[in-house]
């Protein structure tokens, strides 16, 4: 298998609204995390980022800044494999929270409030790289 076949990528963002960030639950896993996805076939970071964090809060957004990417491990059919997510800074532009079944719950909360609410450190450390409002 080609070694760039081996890595996970996805994309995601620190969504932010009026000085606050967008935490979702995933009831899947029973977490609260920032809007991320895994890159469809074609896709760049870019484009992944702006597409999950729709998908997965229904608000459209641009991208202001980027975050760099963090790296952890995930098991994949039976292999543990790399997983390396780039993160943007996402100003949200239009649209509204729709409930689903992969995200059942969003919440606009100060950066110390999402701090505290995060489930994952590697989303604490990312959102500790947005300067805030």
């Amino acid at each position: 298998m080609p070694e760039h076949d081996a890595i996970v990528r996805a994309a995601g963002a620190v969504l932010v609204r009026d000085g606050l960030v967008a935490i979702v639950h995933r009831p899947r896993y029973d977490d609260w995390t920032l809007p991320k996805g895994k890159h469809e076939a074609g896709e760049g970071d870019r484009e992944a980022a702006s597409r999950e964090v729709w998908e997965e809060t229904g608000f459209e957004a641009v991208i202001e800044d980027d975050l760099g990417t963090i790296e952890y491990e995930v098991e994949r059919r039976g292999r543990t494999l790399p997983k390396v997510v780039r993160y943007y800074v996402m100003r949200a532009t239009s649209g509204g929270f729709t409930a689903d079944a992969e995200v059942d719950e969003l919440r606009w909360l100060g950066q110390d409030e999402a701090m505290k609410l995060l489930t994952y450190a590697r989303d604490r450390d990312v959102l500790s790289r947005w300067p805030g409002p």
